[in-house]
């Protein structure tokens, strides 16, 4: 069963810094887009950012020149690395990622557990 699971959530100032991380593990036969969602109180999951496997990348706008999305291939391994953060960046943050596996060979989008990124003072 492949499953994607985050890392490096937490509490930070404004105009702080975080890293997040999201494993993918199981039996992987391919990833395709990789991706980042974000999910405020009371709002709807939104995306944040996403990679393509050739490595373009695309933002949503209120965060354009403050996150960098990355990803590495051989640890099976997207990450958001977000600067300047501000209160309204205040989420749960999701990984997601279109996954092929070794059982039919089709890509399957398969989403992470999520994790609590605050930014307050």
């Amino acid at each position: 069963q492949v499953q994607l699971v985050e890392f490096g959530g937490g509490l930070v100032q404004p105009g702080g810094s975080l890293r997040l991380s999201c494993a993918a593990s199981g039996s992987i036969f391919s990833i395709n887009v990789m991706a980042w969602y974000r999910q405020a109180p009371g709002k709807e999951r939104d995306a944040v950012a996403h990679i393509t496997s050739s490595g373009k990348t695309n933002y949503t706008d209120s965060v354009k020149g403050r996150f960098t999305i990355s990803r590495d291939d051989a640890k099976k391994t997207v990450y958001l690395q977000m600067n300047s953060l501000k209160p309204e960046d205040t989420a749960v943050y999701y990984c997601n990622a279109d996954i092929a596996n070794y059982m039919d060979y089709r890509y399957h989008e398969v989403w992470g557990q999520g994790t609590l990124v605050t930014v307050s003072s």
